[in-house]
């Protein structure tokens, strides 16, 4: 028999559960619960499945149906709040009330504005007593686990994360663009982890002419493969590139969507979208959202200078995840082109969300100072 959990201890372990929808439940929020009983022990837990399967309060109340266990009047720990409307699938507040539980605990208002509130009223319209931690640490930590989510239903894009990985000196590259391997075996596995939890993984035509990128994940076990998207003006990509291979959905941006090169692309089963922005380049903007429109949460970028560049003068980074390898290279291809500045003053400010070393190299997280999950 299991000891005695307070909400506390509940809450934590739904957070446990919840990282196991990573990767998993994209476009649904990462969701953990934990079903406690009247006595005050685990009866049973769940984190949420692939798009159309169960919610993480479902599974919990079939893993206690499965075991025998009796829920009426027992305390549900949901890290968010429980669905009130009929999406993919049927609504977790009537099967909370149809359950009989009798109380449920919720780390955070769900954002989505099908919800935002409704799923506690249905609830306490219930007589179910409904008590949310905001403003706590669960709170926050929900937040952060589902920072992709957050973005879209609250701003109306994906949460922007670019990935850098760099020499000690800030340079991505050699000259001629060579860049396999700056950083070691760990980083690189580490990496493939965070392409994991992205709705999409993004980059330049540039880097798919230079390197020929198949930005899968492979380095790391996953249930599905984020789409792969390439920000191409000129249709430039070749027919017969990895990244046009399987596994996974392609979608190309560009400045037209019309002639040969795109027949052959289309051929390929490639998604083509014009965008076309200033300067007969793709607009950025109108891509996130359109992003978002296609339940895109986390965009995982992996691009090259100039396309990085366009992103921060943009203003459209929300996070940098850089692996700094402990070599100096010298001459060479630094992460962004935002340059040249007119004034110290004029550079982006930055604050750092976590350092660790991962291997032999530094794996560190800035967010712009005005950005928050």
């Amino acid at each position: 028999m299991s000891d005695a959990l307070d909400d506390s201890a509940a809450m934590r372990l739904a957070l446990d559960c919840a990282q196991h929808s990573i990767g998993l439940s994209e476009p649904n929020p990462r969701v953990g619960c934990v079903i406690i009983g009247r006595d005050g022990r685990e009866i049973a837990r769940g984190h949420t499945r692939e798009a159309g399967g169960p919610h993480a309060e479902i599974v919990a109340l079939r893993a206690a149906r499965d075991a025998g266990r009796d829920v009426r009047g027992a305390t549900v720990h949901v890290t968010l709040e429980p669905c009130s409307h009929h999406g993919r699938t049927p609504p977790c507040c009537g099967a909370l009330v149809e359950a009989g539980v009798g109380r449920v605990v919720a780390a955070t208002v769900d954002p989505n504005p099908l919800v935002a509130g409704r799923g506690f009223a249905g609830l306490r319209d219930a007589g179910i007593a409904v008590e949310t931690l905001d403003g706590s640490a669960f709170a926050d930590a929900s937040r952060e686990l589902n920072i992709g989510f957050f973005s879209r239903m609250q701003r109306g894009r994906p949460w922007v994360r670019m990935k850098i990985a760099a020499s000690l000196d800030g340079r991505t590259a050699l000259d001629d663009g060579r860049s396999q391997w700056i950083t070691g075996e760990a980083a690189r596995a580490d990496g493939h982890a965070w392409r994991r939890r992205a709705g999409a993984v993004l980059t330049g035509v540039g880097t798919v002419l230079e390197d020929d990128p198949r930005l899968d994940v492979r380095l790391v076990e996953t249930a599905r493969q984020p789409l792969r998207v390439v920000v191409d003006s000129r249709l430039e990509t070749p027919p017969g590139a990895r990244i046009v291979s399987p596994p996974g959905d392609v979608l190309i941006y560009a400045a037209t969507g019309t002639g040969p090169r795109a027949d052959a692309l289309r051929e390929r089963g490639v998604q083509i979208l014009a965008l076309p922005g200033a300067g007969g380049k793709v607009d950025l903007s109108a891509m996130l959202r359109d992003l978002a429109a296609r339940e895109i949460n986390e965009l995982h970028v992996e691009a090259g200078h100039k396309l990085n560049g366009s992103f921060v003068r943009d203003g459209l980074v929300d996070e940098f995840l850089i692996y700094l390898a402990p070599k100096l290279i010298g001459a060479g291809r630094g992460m962004a082109a935002v340059g040249p500045l007119a004034d110290l003053a004029d550079a982006p400010a930055l604050a750092y969300a976590g350092i660790e070393r991962i291997g032999d190299d530094l794996r560190i997280l800035a967010r712009p100072r005005h950005a928050a999950p």
